[in-house]
């Protein structure tokens, strides 16, 4: 009696050609290359933003830098070095994630508390911070060219509602946010 082994097919395995394995080793080889590149070129503009404030509901960002943000989008920049911001936040203070509420060309106005863009309200302003010191209000106008204004809905927001901060120029813009968390 026959066994069922007996009825398959005997296979023949092949060896790989020697030329084969070589260009299977560079093939694997260029890709780690090029994949160690990609990876290194996405690592200089890219980092992770850990949000300690109130005034957003993410609290980690995966942010993009050396792209201009787009209305809406939220933004990470450097404060500057006005006297309220180094009082509260020291000489060398950590970046900021806010929304950027206005782009170059839009227009920024006031009517009493109320903060406006386009005519569309973003934020309101305080007179005091919480420990009672002076608010300057922030600017108005049109915002100008390689600027944002960057702003929260939180009722104690830090942004550009007020004068220390101001609109967001270029060299103060680190990145654009995307929340992951």
């Amino acid at each position: 009696m026959a066994k069922a082994s007996d009825a398959s097919p005997t296979r023949r395995s092949r060896a790989m050609p020697p030329w084969a394995k070589g260009f299977v080793g560079a093939a694997i080889f260029v890709s780690g290359y090029f994949g160690l590149q990609s990876l290194a070129a996405w690592h200089d503009t890219h980092a992770i933003f850990i949000n300690a404030s109130e005034s957003l509901p993410n609290w980690a960002l995966l942010v993009e830098a050396g792209r201009f943000p787009k209305r809406g989008d939220y933004v990470v920049f450097d404060p500057g070095r006005d006297p309220l911001v180094v009082k509260h936040f020291g000489a060398t203070p950590k970046p900021f994630a806010k929304i950027a509420y206005g782009v170059p060309g839009d227009v920024v106005s006031r009517s009493a508390e109320r903060v406006l863009v386009n005519g569309h309200e973003v934020a309101r302003l305080k007179p005091l911070t919480r420990q009672g010191e002076r608010l300057v209000p922030g600017p108005t106008g049109v915002v100008p060219t390689g600027c944002i204004f960057a702003a929260t809905p939180h009722k104690d927001g830090f942004d550009s509602r007020y004068a220390a901060i101001g609109f967001v120029c270029g060299h103060n813009l680190i990145g654009v946010g995307e929340p992951i968390l």
